[in-house]
């Protein structure tokens, strides 16, 4: 996933004040994100600068704000068999609660965790904070993680021929090249000088 902060820090904020902080109130939202860097793994991705859509739907919950949001993005990468370029529409689904940062007895803002939280990493843990709330890890992930490591153009591609580079399915089947045992390949050189090949006859008795 990518760690890299976005160019523009408020690219996946959502400011969610218009949202009622009763149960059950609902709002929706149309976002469109500049992709701010590379979003992808090594051989597809998101080009930085194109664009991501985002159809969010944001619930209001007693424990925070239920986040669910349609992502919508084109990654371009290249096939690993025949190196062409190719590329695949990312369609995926996130729901995620964003919880309402706890207070203490005093009404103050405070990170302790309450008891359905004990068993969760802080870092796994999304909060509500001044009415915003950041959609960057969730939608970065469900990107990288729609993305196959290794892009093919096609599962039955027969990929390139290793001697030549071009790609198998345009060549004949009895396509192939004349392999030279590399010990004699130097010596081959000087047939036309002496009219013959000097590599030795190997089934020769020598006699």
């Amino acid at each position: 996933m990518a760690s890299k902060k976005p160019a523009n820090e408020g690219a996946f904020l959502l400011n969610t004040h218009e949202l009622p902080r009763r149960a059950g109130e609902m709002r929706e939202y149309e976002i469109d994100i500049d992709a701010p860097f590379r979003v992808g793994v090594p051989l597809i991705a998101v080009p930085e600068g194109d664009l991501i859509e985002l159809d969010v739907r944001c619930e209001s919950v007693t424990e925070g704000i239920l986040v669910t949001a349609d992502i919508y993005a084109v990654a371009l990468g290249e096939c690993i068999r025949c190196l062409d370029p190719i590329q695949q529409t990312v369609d995926r689904k996130i729901q995620e609660l964003y919880r309402y940062e706890p207070t203490d007895d005093r009404g103050k803002k405070s990170r302790k965790k309450d008891d359905d939280l004990i068993d969760l990493e802080e870092d796994d843990i999304l909060y509500v904070e001044a009415e915003q709330v950041n959609l960057e890890l969730p939608v970065l992930d469900a990107i990288v993680l729609s993305l196959p490591v290794n892009p093919l153009c096609d599962e039955e591609c027969l990929g390139l021929c290793p001697d030549c580079g071009e790609k198998w399915e345009l060549l004949p089947e009895d396509h192939q090249h004349e392999v030279i045992d590399a010990r004699w390949a130097g010596l081959n050189n000087l047939k036309s000088d002496l009219g013959g090949d000097l590599a030795p006859d190997l089934g020769s008795s020598g006699q």
